[in-house]
């Protein structure tokens, strides 16, 4: 099973400069909760960018094309083929969480994308594509908290791929 899991404003922005364009706690934590136990797949941009730092509770999967790439970080994953991730999908859900390129490479195989919206528009250079709602339907949304640390409206929502 393949799940995506990211964030994006109202635009598609996932990212600007390597980082998240907006600090908000709460998806962060809902991110953690989500993702724990878990083995997660990303691009390479998306590991360097978080310091190429695994994160603990999961196993951390780094797709890129660089023959020797992490081989000195203990507990990484590197593969370098879409065949390498699909065999390990066969026995266990993985759950993509970036970079726009892996996204593109992994949406025909998706079986479910779990998506904080956040509302508002922020400076942007990484994008996602619209969900296309005849290839998807949404089962749950769940609003999220806005507070002093969380500024921006912002829900959680359970899409599956419609058979």
């Amino acid at each position: 099973m393949i799940t995506f899991v990211y964030a994006q404003d109202s635009n598609g922005t996932i990212g600007y400069q390597n980082q998240l364009p907006w600090s908000l706690p709460s998806d962060l934590a809902f991110f953690k909760q989500t993702t724990m136990g878990h083995t997660m797949l990303m691009g390479r941009k998306t590991f360097d960018s978080m310091n190429q730092r695994l994160l603990p509770g999961r196993q951390t999967v780094v797709m890129t094309n660089q023959a020797n790439y992490g081989k000195d970080i203990d507990g990484l994953l590197v593969v370098h083929t879409e065949a390498e991730v699909l065999d390990l999908a066969q026995d266990q859900e993985i759950m993509v969480i970036g970079g726009a390129k892996i996204f593109e490479v992994f949406l025909p195989y998706a079986d479910r994308i779990i998506r904080t919206m956040i509302e508002g528009e922020f400076p942007s250079d990484v994008t996602v594509p619209e969900i296309d709602t005849n290839e998807w339907h949404l089962d749950k949304v769940e609003e999220g908290v806005v507070d002093e640390k969380n500024l921006y409206p912002h829900r959680y929502e359970w899409w599956s791929r419609i058979k």
